[in-house]
């Protein structure tokens, strides 16, 4: 994907970290015991300076970190990873390394590797221990949810009536479907459940991979036909040349036959014509033969020329298919604002659709949730949802101690405060159209986000919903231009050292 001429990280390495910095960063990092499962989302906490990374069952991952400085800081709010590039260099900031890198904005913000001096250091990144950023990038895929928090507050597992539920069947409701969808149709259409969509991605792969199979059987016979029309081409050419050589020696017998002048000569010639015109019949006869006998091979060449395109489009519109399959299972989001009092919908970082929501009490305060649907339950009749709040969160351990330079360390995370989750759910009411479309849709991985916030102005194109915390600096991002339109246009050119790398590695 093209780069912005500003987009791309920021945070400068910072000469002055010590030695012992450094040692004391790659010692805190480590990996839980367990066996980990894929990772569902990434809290970067802004007052213990570490992130951890959360499965399914609970954390997996955590390491220290060095967010924003003063001025530049990083901005609390709810990502995703937008891109990911193991070697990539700072179009802002000196071409300043920033290896394994894993965007969050296409202004700039992003988790990478680099020096940790033990405080907010950065312009506005999220830097990372090196062996931890490379396993946290070789771990992730993309649209994983980041959130950057204030505290450190983890998700808890939340059961709840208001949380969508997976379709049964399929249903009729009005919907919208594209990039440009924004709103509900205004006729009722059939759409169906994420079971039958698992079972059309299914019959679509295997229409792909038959087509494939069917591709290869006919390059492999039409490879055989070219083969036996190279025999059949070669015959006929020698006829064919043999006809013409027939051709021209009776054309030069006629030629020398109108300049003769002397009787014997002319008799002389006559009969060489006779003799040239018999040749030329002969070779006229065995190229029709020839052509005779090579017109079957030349047709079915032509045949399986055209069975080959046939294959070969029949194969692309199967894979296409099998695709769009596929991104119709995608996890969506659902973001719902209480300043706006709409939903928005989106599916493999495009809009859906949105619809208006009516929220009760809409002038108070509800909070910022991230509800996330971590796995099927019930044999697929229900889900599994776990919460987590932007504040608001109950201590689970004793309250951290303070470590060096003020940041805390050496405790859990709070844990989110599902009274006040399930309190703004309750506070909800979708319209049931859109309730439809979107529990015909949900399936593990999906998300709800509930905010105060409206959309950040960094949600836009290849983005999932986007949410800057208001009431927090936000120097790292006011400090960008936003130029998404640019985001495509080329991809900048890396200064190297010698060895590769640039002068400013880690």
């Amino acid at each position: 994907m093209a780069l912005l001429a500003g987009l791309a990280g920021v945070c400068m390495l910072d000469a002055s970290a010590s030695a012992r910095d450094i040692r004391d960063a790659k010692r805190d990092d480590y990996v839980q015991s367990r066996p980990a499962g894929a990772p569902v989302m990434a809290v970067v906490s802004l007052s213990r300076q570490r992130v951890t990374v959360y499965d399914a069952s609970g954390w997996i991952m955590r390491a220290p970190v060095s967010t924003g400085a003063a001025g530049y800081e990083t901005p609390a709010g709810i990502y995703s990873i937008l891109q990911k590039k193991a070697e990539h260099f700072s179009n802002l900031y000196d071409d300043a390394a920033m290896p394994f890198m894993q965007r969050l904005t296409w202004s700039g913000i992003a988790l990478h590797a680099g020096v940790l001096p033990g405080y907010p250091a950065s312009h506005g990144c999220v830097r990372m221990p090196s062996e931890f950023a490379e396993r946290l990038f070789e771990a992730t895929r993309l649209g994983m949810r980041v959130i950057v928090m204030r505290d450190d507050i983890g998700p808890a597992d939340l059961s709840h009536p208001m949380l969508f539920k997976p379709a049964s069947g399929e249903r009729s409701t009005r919907t919208a479907e594209g990039p440009s969808a924004v709103a509900l149709d205004a006729e009722p259409r059939p759409i169906p459940s994420f079971r039958a969509l698992r079972m059309i991605a299914a019959a679509k792969t295997a229409e792909a991979d038959a087509a494939a199979s069917q591709l290869e059987a006919t390059r492999r016979a039409a490879a055989a036909m070219y083969r036996e029309a190279a025999a059949a081409n070669k015959a006929l050419r020698i006829a064919a040349s043999a006809k013409l050589r027939a051709e021209a020696h009776l054309r030069e017998i006629e030629r020398r036959r109108e300049a003769a002048t002397d009787p014997t000569a002319v008799t002389e010639l006559e009969t060489v014509k006779t003799n040239a015109l018999a040749t030329l019949a002969e070779a006229q006869s065995r190229l029709d033969a020839v052509q005779t006998e090579v017109r079957p091979t030349q047709d079915a060449v032509v045949h399986m020329r055209q069975a080959a395109i046939a294959a070969q489009k029949a194969k692309a519109d199967a894979e296409e298919a099998a695709r769009e399959a596929t991104r119709r299972m995608a996890p969506i989001s659902v973001f719902i604002s209480r300043q706006t009092q709409r939903l928005h919908v989106r599916q493999a970082r495009e809009p859906l659709f949105e619809s208006p929501v009516a929220i009760a009490n809409p002038d108070t305060p509800m909070g910022t949730y991230v509800f996330t649907a971590l796995e099927f339950a019930n044999e697929e009749t229900d889900l599994r949802w776990s919460a987590i709040s932007m504040y608001g969160g109950v201590h689970a351990s004793p309250p951290p101690s303070k470590g060096r330079h003020g940041v805390a360390s050496g405790s859990e995370a709070l844990r989110t405060d599902t009274r006040t989750a399930k309190s703004a759910l309750e506070r909800i009411s979708i319209p049931e159209a859109a309730l439809d479309r979107i529990q015909a849709l949900i399936s593990p991985g999906s998300a709800l986000i509930i905010s105060d916030e409206p959309l950040s102005r960094e949600t836009g194109p290849a983005t999932e919903f986007i949410v800057v915390m208001s009431g927090e600096p936000q120097g790292g991002i006011k400090i960008r231009s936003r130029q998404p339109e640019e985001r495509t246009r080329y991809e900048r050119l890396l200064r190297r050292g010698p060895y590769g790398l640039g002068p400013s590695f880690w």
